[in-house]
């Protein structure tokens, strides 16, 4: 279950979203940039996506109970889906103010202060998103890690705009600001097709990464030396928590307390080496027949 502390992290992120907001907003009525006017719409996503990140977050602190014996960890992967869903509808927004502009050109205004006051929105984003994705992978929270990596895209979002109407300023091209908006629009699209496929993956039960997988497959190769072996491993991530399931093949000849013993150790091993794990192990005796019906339920290989 997430550490209740995490919620204060989301609060960050809400409070962050409203200053660069007022910050990209004042930024963008003061030049008329296009561009920058982009950068004010992903912080209003940005707030909207905080916003649900706290509400999940919440609700994945939620104990488990008789109608979700799991628990509700899942809830962050409504979180990360939303935050993509909101990306892709602002990179459309973008795309259409973008056009508009290159049919219509406008002249740029106060430049540079307009420049400032984005860097200084840019700047709160960065520290942020830090904050964030260190305590997203220290938590295994894809709440927040989610959150982090918008956060991150926004900043080189917001790099990328302020950038081209620097250019413009310098040049007088005014086909480069409603330009980059278009780049802007499509990066940012990327990140949203990325954040809802990864939450789709963990909602369908998705095995774990391979780097966790070939941790657990080190600790079950390290018993198979001691004349154990393993089959039907099967896993999932749940929001932070990770399930873990493998069948334990034990010499037929010992007692049910051996073997309980020895399957609790394994599990024990697994849980150190996958972090928020639940392991869960089915014993089984080596060399009966029937002990390989279910071998087929191997997800490692």
């Amino acid at each position: 279950m997430p550490d209740p502390s995490l919620t204060r992290y989301a609060w960050l992120s809400i409070a962050a979203a409203v200053a660069t907001i007022l910050l990209k907003g004042a930024a963008w009525w003061m030049t008329g940039s296009v561009g920058l006017l982009s950068d004010a719409v992903e912080s209003f996503v940005n707030l909207a996506a905080a916003l649900m990140t706290l509400w999940m977050l919440a609700l994945a602190m939620t104990p488990a109970d008789e109608g979700h014996a799991y628990g509700h960890g899942k809830a962050e992967y409504f979180a990360s889906a939303f935050e993509g869903a909101l990306i892709v509808v602002a990179a459309l927004s973008i795309a259409w103010a973008a056009v508009d502009r290159l049919r219509h050109p406008q002249p740029l205004e106060s430049v540079g202060i307009g420049l400032l006051v984005s860097v200084a929105a840019s700047m709160i984003n960065l520290a942020v998103a830090r904050v964030l994705m260190k305590v997203g992978r220290g938590h295994h929270s894809i709440a927040l890690e989610a959150d982090a990596h918008h956060l991150m895209t926004d900043v080189w979002t917001s790099a990328g705009v302020v950038a081209g109407v620097g250019l413009v300023a310098w040049t007088g091209w005014l086909w480069l600001d409603p330009v980059i908006a278009l780049l802007v629009a499509v990066n940012i699209l990327g990140t949203g097709w990325k954040l809802m496929r990864r939450s789709a993956d963990g909602l369908m039960d998705a095995s774990l990464p391979q780097e966790r997988l070939d941790a657990i497959n080190a600790v079950l190769a390290g018993y198979r030396g001691q004349g154990l072996d393993f089959h039907a491993l099967r896993t999932r991530q749940a929001g932070r928590r990770a399930f873990v399931s493998v069948h334990v093949l034990v010499p037929a000849g010992w007692t049910v307390r051996k073997g309980h013993d020895w399957a609790e150790r394994i599990e024990r091993d697994i849980r150190d080496a996958v972090p928020n794990a639940h392991v869960l192990t089915h014993l089984e005796p080596l060399g009966d027949p029937a002990s390989l019906l279910d071998q087929s339920l191997d997800r490692s290989c």
